[in-house]
């Protein structure tokens, strides 16, 4: 009898354990063929329709750099709130940002506005509980996405990584940056990471707002609607964009089908800036294929100084066959480098939660927002080529001749690769 409860225990566990390291979806197993070039209106079609949402006029862009302008920003947003605000991160720490945020957020409740935000259990792991009580005290509706219950022991790997802030669904922030001291300042240090948020008002808040409720409904059972969440957006500029989402779910292969897309349709240029940069062999061969073609890849990524050295190190793993069509990788030397952003051929620029891995394209709940703007391209470059100036390029030599050790430990991370 002992036998058998200690076999139906052990084969408990590795269900559960089997249900967490897989979407249980389909992945993409074969290379997306080249039909267009991004210039042809077909490119512009294919990514609205396969991706989701449409993609919509009438947007205007602002960019953030690095917590001296974001974090001024977000807050001025909250304060200006008149009906309601939709929030939802990974990140969310204690500190005096984290502190300022739960105090705005709360004061709005106070004064009747809705206030619902959704923080991942992992992420606010170390989130002064403090704050949850002073926003649920005000009045704030404060739910953690996926805290351990033993109905969802199977989706305990799928983590909310999205980071959306909506006000009164007129203006929305998205970008890489989490609620935490390390993303205060202006990267002057080791201990203020390098980022960038964006700002968003037009009829694409909308896309955002929608993205929001995905989870909120997931989260709660509830659905939050009507103008006060979806209100009629005039046009407050002429940018193009559409916002769209994957999780384990449902469409968890979206992302890597944007980035499998926008590279194949590249022509002239890619410029990838990744906080954690662990491609699979399709991917790979997507931008090996681009680079041959003679489109010119740069891509900067965390140098030393990085959070999670494991995934430099997977990283590391696999650019020999990178480095050999060509492309070029930097890492990012003063600080942490935590921006995600894609521009291809100076004219779509993807930004949002979503890492170059397979935990971003498999397991995450990730958001991006894809702009289709020449002029707010070229604004991404140049600040891309001033990360440059500030990172070391690897070359295929130096590469080749990394020390021992590097390539030991190389041999056996790929085995996590499906994780990170």
């Amino acid at each position: 009898m002992l036998t058998i409860s200690i076999t139906a225990f052990v084969t408990l566990v590795i269900i559960l354990v089997i249900a967490n390291l897989s979407s249980g979806e389909k992945k993409i197993e074969h290379k997306i063929e080249r039909l267009y070039a991004s210039d042809d209106p077909q490119f512009l079609r294919s990514m609205g329709l396969l991706l989701g949402p449409p993609v919509i006029s009438g947007n205007r862009f602002e960019m953030l750099l690095n917590g001296d302008h974001i974090f001024p920003s977000m807050l001025e947003g909250i304060r200006s709130a008149r009906q309601t605000i939709t929030f939802e991160t990974f990140i969310y720490w204690s500190g005096e940002i984290g502190e300022q945020i739960a105090q705005a957020l709360a004061d709005k409740a106070r004064e009747g506005i809705a206030v619902h935000v959704l923080l991942d259990w992992v992420g606010s792991s170390k989130m002064d509980k403090r704050y949850l009580d002073l926003l649920r005290d005000a009045g704030a509706e404060v739910i953690q996405y996926h805290k351990p219950h033993w109905t969802g022991l199977g989706r305990m790997n799928d983590r909310t990584h999205r980071k959306l802030l909506v006000i009164d669904g007129h203006i929305g922030f998205t970008g890489g940056v989490g609620i935490a001291p390390e993303w205060t300042g202006h990267a002057q240090n080791e201990k203020h990471w390098r980022d960038t948020h964006f700002r968003v008002a037009g009829p694409v808040v909308g896309h955002m707002q929608a993205v929001f409720m995905d989870n909120w409904v997931k989260a709660t059972g509830n659905v939050l609607h009507g103008p006060g969440y979806f209100p009629n957006v005039e046009s407050m500029g002429d940018g193009l964009a559409h916002m769209f989402s994957s999780s384990p779910s449902g469409g968890s292969d979206d992302m890597q089908l944007m980035y499998l897309m926008a590279i194949t349709a590249a022509t002239h240029s890619i410029h990838l800036a990744s906080a954690y940069f662990v491609p699979d062999k399709l991917t790979i061969n997507a931008i090996v294929e681009a680079a041959k073609r003679g489109v010119k890849v740069q891509i900067i990524m965390p140098g030393k100084r990085i959070d999670t050295h494991t995934v430099r190190e997977a990283s590391r793993a696999c650019w020999g066959d990178l480095l050999r069509a060509g492309v070029e990788m930097y890492e990012y030397q003063p600080t942490m480098f935590h921006c995600k952003l894609l521009v291809v051929d100076e004219y779509l620029v993807s930004v949002g939660s979503t890492n170059f891995d397979n935990r971003s394209f498999k397991l995450n709940d990730e958001a991006n927002l894809n702009i289709y703007d020449r002029d707010f391209a070229k604004q991404q470059t140049a600040v891309f080529a001033e990360d440059l100036k500030k990172s070391q390029q690897v070359t295929l030599e130096a590469w080749m001749h990394r020390p021992f050790t590097e390539k030991l430990i190389e041999k056996f991370v790929p085995l996590l690769d499906t994780q990170l």
